[in-house]
C-alpha cells in the first residue's frame, strides 16, 4: 500500500464507517495519546520499565499503525499529500545532512 492509497482508504473509511473526521485539534490530541501508548510499550520492551499485565498482549506494529492512522487523518484534513511531503523531506535531509552525520564523532 502506498501513502497515497492509505490516505484514500482512510478517507473512505472515515466518511462511511467513521461518519466524519474529528476536528483537527481533537485528532491532534488523539495522536498524542497514540504516541504515548507507543512510548509506553517501547519503554517496557526496550527500556527498563517492567510490563504491567495490561501491556503484555500489545503489539508494537499495532501501536505504530494507530499513530500512522491518526497522522494520515490529520494530513487528509489539512490538505497535506504525504507522498509529496515525504519526498520533499528526503530532499531537505539529503542537502542539509549530506555530511553532518558522517562527520559526527558521537556516531563513530
Amino acid at each position: 500500500m502506498t501513502l497515497e492509497q492509505a490516505q484514500e482508504d482512510i478517507d473512505k473509511w472515515i466518511t462511511t464507517v467513521g461518519v466524519r473526521y474529528f476536528n483537527e485539534l481533537t485528532n491532534l490530541g488523539i495522536l498524542m495519546e497514540e504516541v504515548g501508548e507507543l512510548s509506553r510499550l517501547m519503554v517496557r520492551k526496550y527500556g527498563e520499565q517492567s510490563f504491567k499485565e495490561s501491556d503484555k498482549n500489545k503489539e508494537l506494529s499495532d501501536e505504530m499503525a494507530d499513530v500512522l492512522w491518526v497522522l494520515i487523518c490529520l494530513a487528509n484534513q489539512t490538505g497535506v499529500n504525504l507522498t509529496e511531503a515525504l519526498q520533499k523531506n528526503f530532499e531537505k535531509k539529503n542537502s542539509r545532512d549530506a555530511k553532518r552525520h558522517l562527520e559526527n564523532k558521537k556516531l563513530s
